[in-house]
């Protein structure tokens, strides 16, 4: 899957191979590394867990095994109810959004739900790494490690602790991370028996480790100078989609800048995307127990302190949210499935419209083509075709550019063409101008495919 860019690095393949790891590639990403015959002798095993593998079970399949009795939507998958809201105002200050994710992770572990939650957390720079996963065992842990990461992390580790160590778990990812998890807990009884819930994080794209260092170097810092970053430092006082970036030098000083202000600060534009993001059909992790998104719609975006939508598959977490409820110590609002749909509009076009795009380009761009859920469909509007093929090559040639300048010791190579490349996407997905005319008599519509 690695050589036909379909690896999104979660790392369950070298979970379960002897000799096997997970290390950064040149362009920040993570990727499995083994002996050199390892994928070959580990095979029949890696297509059936591999999450863009085409002979793994799709999101449908294993959320039909998991929530049977459950609701079905195209776009958000199975549900047994759906809300927009937050947790307590201490927890929803601590957390990303509106700390619906720590709050559930924190309650399992009150209740003596599990032994322990994995998570990703900051990690110290000297490491080589900003973040990790890790197994936490306390409340206070969990809550420590709060926040949105859009950083590359790996759950090869994760995966062997669970095999050794007896106890329920619970994991914390986005769709295809906790979609591998579930294909493993079909493969290994004893992973069924211990990862005993699940936590979704809604996701638009992975981002290459890149990123960090990029938002680093804008704000004035070398590469070895990064500490840490807040990719989402929060300001009850903004609106919640006002991403601001705050950067931590290892002298401790901070500095902070919007991400609108930043080379990649246009998160869809697809800077540092991992390529097989390009290839996923699953925006509101289908497969998890429960999953936790933006809610990207006003008044929501506007709140600063910020709010979940969230969908509720699995009894044990109906229960759990309706006993916070009671209790008052949660604020939600019951919602239905179009309204979570809404919350996400443009993730679900580029994860549907634009998918079904690419696939019917497929053939010509991949050696291994995924079974996805999307039909492939060329005959789309030839100003969405010219946005997705943008992003696609924003995605692939912004770590290149990045490298380049890198290795030539000049960014402002870089951080130009970013610009330049920023602009042209703009013209073509927020304006009425002339490259939008272009576009539309460069790509008629329809075309073959």
């Amino acid at each position: 899957m690695e050589r036909a860019g379909l690896c999104i690095g979660c790392g369950s393949c070298a979970s379960a191979a002897s000799g096997a790891r997970m290390a950064f590639d040149a362009d920040g990403f993570l990727k499995s590394r083994g002996p050199e015959d390892w994928h070959e002798r580990a095979s029949p095993r890696l297509a059936r867990t591999c999450p863009f593998s085409p002979a793994a079970r799709d999101e449908d399949a294993i959320a039909a095994r998991l929530y049977p009795g459950n609701l079905g939507d195209p776009w958000i998958g199975r549900y047994r109810a759906t809300y927009v809201g937050a947790a307590d105002e201490e927890t929803r200050a601590r957390g990303s959004s509106g700390g619906m994710a720590t709050w559930l992770a924190a309650e399992l572990l009150r209740q003596g739900e599990v032994d322990g939650v994995a998570h990703v957390v900051p990690t110290p720079a000297q490491s080589g790494r900003l973040f990790v996963y890790t197994v936490s065992r306390s409340v206070r842990a969990v809550e420590e490690g709060a926040k949105s990461r859009y950083y590359p992390v790996e759950l090869d580790h994760i995966l062997r602790e669970i095999r050794a160590v007896p106890g329920r778990y619970a994991v914390v990812g986005i769709p295809c991370f906790i979609k591998a998890v579930q294909l493993a807990r079909e493969e290994e009884p004893v992973l069924a028996e211990r990862i005993v819930a699940t936590i979704g994080l809604f996701c638009g794209h992975m981002k290459s480790a890149r990123l960090a260092h990029s938002f680093a170097r804008q704000l004035g810092l070398a590469d070895d100078d990064l500490a840490a970053i807040d990719y989402r430092h929060k300001d009850p006082g903004r609106p919640a989609n006002w991403y601001r970036a705050e950067v931590h030098a290892t002298s401790g000083e901070v500095r902070a800048q919007d991400w609108w202000h930043l080379a990649e600060g246009d998160w869809g534009s697809g800077f540092f995307m991992s390529p097989a993001c390009n290839w996923c059909d699953d925006v509101a992790a289908e497969c998890a127990d429960v999953a936790l998104g933006d809610a990207w719609l006003e008044p929501y975006a506007s709140d600063g302190r910020g709010t979940n939508v969230v969908v509720v598959r699995s009894a044990p977490m109906a229960r759990l949210i309706g006993q916070g409820l009671a209790e008052g110590r949660l604020d939600l609002a019951a919602v239905d499935a179009d309204f979570v749909r809404r919350t996400q509009a443009a993730g679900f076009r580029q994860r549907r419209e634009g998918l079904g795009w690419r696939l019917a380009r497929a053939g010509r761009r991949l050696a291994v083509v995924p079974r996805k859920r999307v039909a492939p469909d060329g005959a789309i509007p030839a100003r969405r075709k010219a946005i997705y093929a943008m992003r696609m090559a924003i995605g692939r040639w912004s770590v290149r550019m990045d490298r380049l300048a890198g290795m030539l010791g000049a960014p402002a190579i870089y951080y130009g063409w970013a610009r330049a490349v920023t602009a042209v996407y703009h013209e073509l997905a927020y304006s009425r101008g002339r490259l939008g005319k272009l576009a539309d008599r460069i790509w008629p519509v329809p075309e073959d495919g």
